[in-house]
């Protein structure tokens, strides 16, 4: 895994774009390797590029992280839960 603060969108040229947000994108860069790339017009574009193995073991910990956030929004919501 390797964080790059400051990528030239001209490297991102000719990469194969997976998938995209907003202010997000997934780039294939080889080798079984990927960018994801914090595109925010406001800031330099920022990038981590990860190993396809490194990427299912992120997403099962980001998997992880979002039940835990749905958990803890989801009681804060719920009619059970009255001041």
């Amino acid at each position: 895994m390797y964080f790059d603060e400051r990528v030239d969108q001209s490297t991102l040229d000719g990469l194969e774009q997976i998938a995209e947000s907003d202010q997000f994108g997934i780039y294939a860069v080889g080798n079984q390797t990927y960018l994801l790339v914090q595109r925010h017009q406001g800031t330099p574009w920022m990038a981590l590029r990860i190993s396809g193995d490194g990427l299912f073991r992120i997403s099962a910990l980001l998997n992880e992280a979002m039940r835990h956030l749905y958990r803890e929004v989801a009681s804060r919501l719920s009619p059970n839960n009255v001041d």
